[in-house]
């Protein structure tokens, strides 16, 4: 009966009908284009890359890190997903990681932890703008160790500790997540409670520190202790339970979760490792490192047995060249490493073709090759200690360098009865004892040599930039101009004799 009365009133009442349907239509619109903004707190990506960061965080993967940063950049991506799964690594390279990330202003960030991000990966982590975690996934125990000169692993000290625990707090700031379990990851003595505020009813999660400076028992109720937190704990959550206490963003199984997450109209760019990638991370291995040296070093001694430049020279150089490069490259070198051993190169060109004979010049140049060998070997990290890892690396590669060197130094007496770079040093021909049979060494020792003169002529019979060889009678001398580059084949006289050093001078321009 009131059904048919309502409708009856309505049907009489032609202008309220109209009015009143439209009232009712734009209400469920609303209602509905309500729930569907609710729905969807997620924006839309136009380009989405993703990036697999396994393995150990250390200078050489961060800097490989960097280098698909910049490839997605220049794909223009809005959105980089990087897919963690590491056991963490050194502290400097996890923080500098985070950093980058926070800075990035391009794309929005999401970490996304399939397996494990612990230690250095959990730090890495808190710099992105999403953390999204399988259900089983685990993030957390982030304590600060390091290596001791007996190779034993041990807690950093409470300085280091005190550092990294402000640092994280300030990346948790920033992306708002709860500083406090951020902190619990470094700090395993830290203990945080579910605190209730008793005016507000506001919950927060608080250590006692945190719940002394915020107004202690008499603003806030103490509620029951987050047992991932027990007391000597660094806190390590899994997926589900990180989204509970707000750690994480969300959760997702695999990259299909990912795609309906964000609404991604296509599949994810997957940026793969480069051969520029691969190249430096086969260049830093301690062997390869060795070897490129052995075959510098013996390629310079050439070079510097035959003045001029000659394959010798091209093959050290390159040598030389990729060795740096692969240092800059993976992050442990730096220009300070080269000039030391730009410095440490003129030194010997200076001991070898200005001033002969063993001097500080030549010691001062091995000094500064070493030098810049071991220190291009590894990183400075203030907050990971010396790392005895990369000095051993240093060691070994010095080591196989020297070895190699001397090996063929000693092949080439056996086959040629010369010592190259010696030569240099002495101002004539040095040969080996060991090479010259019995019979012949006394008679050479018998036979009187001329000495040389002011005045002497000779020719040119390797080309003198400014250094080189020339001929005098049936003895050969190493010499060096004023500063004139002479080529082969030209007389030139003997101005002045300063010890083993012999100064000429062009006096005949046609060959």
């Amino acid at each position: 009966m009131l059904q048919r009365c309502s409708l009856h009133w309505l049907s009489r009442q032609p202008a309220v009908v109209p009015m009143t349907l439209w009232w009712v239509v734009a209400l469920v619109f609303g209602l509905n284009l309500v729930e569907v903004t609710a729905a969807d707190p997620v924006a839309k990506y136009k380009k989405a890359v993703l990036i697999h960061f396994e393995g150990v965080i250390m200078p050489l993967s961060e800097h490989a890190f960097y280098r698909h940063l910049e490839r997605a950049r220049a794909a223009g991506a809005d959105l980089v997903i990087v897919e963690i799964d590491s056991p963490g690594g050194t502290v400097d390279s996890s923080l500098a990681l985070a950093n980058r990330l926070l800075t990035l202003k391009d794309a929005r960030t999401v970490a996304f932890v399939r397996k494990q991000a612990i230690s250095g990966a959990a730090i890495m982590a808190l710099g992105c703008d999403e953390i999204i975690m399988a259900p089983d996934a685990l993030i957390g125990d982030a304590g600060p160790i390091f290596q001791d000169e007996n190779g034993m692993f041990r807690h950093a000290p409470e300085k280091i500790r005190s550092i990294l625990a402000a640092e994280v707090r300030k990346l948790a700031a920033a992306t708002e997540r709860p500083e406090v379990l951020a902190e619990a990851m470094v700090d395993a003595k830290l203990e945080i409670f579910q605190c209730t505020q008793r005016e507000s009813g506001e919950a927060r999660l608080m250590s006692t520190y945190d719940l002394e400076n915020q107004g202690g028992a008499a603003l806030w109720e103490q509620g029951p202790l987050v047992p991932e937190t027990r007391k000597d704990l660094f806190l390590t959550l899994n997926g589900r339970r990180a989204l509970e206490l707000k750690l994480s963003e969300g959760l997702a199984a695999d990259q299909i979760d990912l795609i309906d997450r964000y609404q991604l109209t296509e599949d994810p760019i997957i940026l793969e490792t480069s051969a520029v990638d691969v190249a430096v991370l086969i260049l830093n291995n301690p062997w390869v490192s060795g070897l490129l040296f052995v075959v510098g070093l013996i390629a310079l001694a050439i070079e510097f047995s035959a003045p001029g430049v000659s394959l010798g020279g091209l093959v050290a150089g390159l040598c030389f060249t990729l060795f740096f490069w692969s240092r800059f490259l993976g992050g442990t070198s730096g220009w300070l490493e080269v000039l030391l051993f730009v410095a440490g190169l003129l030194f010997l060109l200076a001991e070898i073709f200005l001033i002969p004979g063993v001097g500080v010049a030549g010691i001062s140049g091995v000094l500064l090759l070493g030098i810049s060998v071991v220190l291009a070997n590894q990183d400075y990290a203030p907050l990971d200690g010396f790392s005895w890892q990369s000095a051993t690396s240093s060691f070994w590669s010095l080591l196989a360098a020297s070895v190699g060197l001397l090996v063929s130094g000693v092949l080439f007496v056996r086959y040629t009865g010369r010592i190259p770079v010696l030569e240099r040093f002495t101002g004539g021909t040095v040969t080996s004892i060991a090479s010259e049979p019995a019979g012949l060494l006394s008679e050479a020792s018998e036979e009187a040599v001329d000495p040389l003169e002011v005045g002497s002529y000779g020719i040119t019979i390797s080309p003198l930039r400014p250094a080189g060889k020339i001929m005098i009678g049936d003895r050969s001398v190493d010499v060096v101009t004023e500063g004139d580059f002479v080529d082969s084949g030209h007389q030139v006289r003997i101005l002045k004799m300063e010890g083993n050093r012999v100064v000429v001078r062009v006096v005949d321009t046609s060959p």
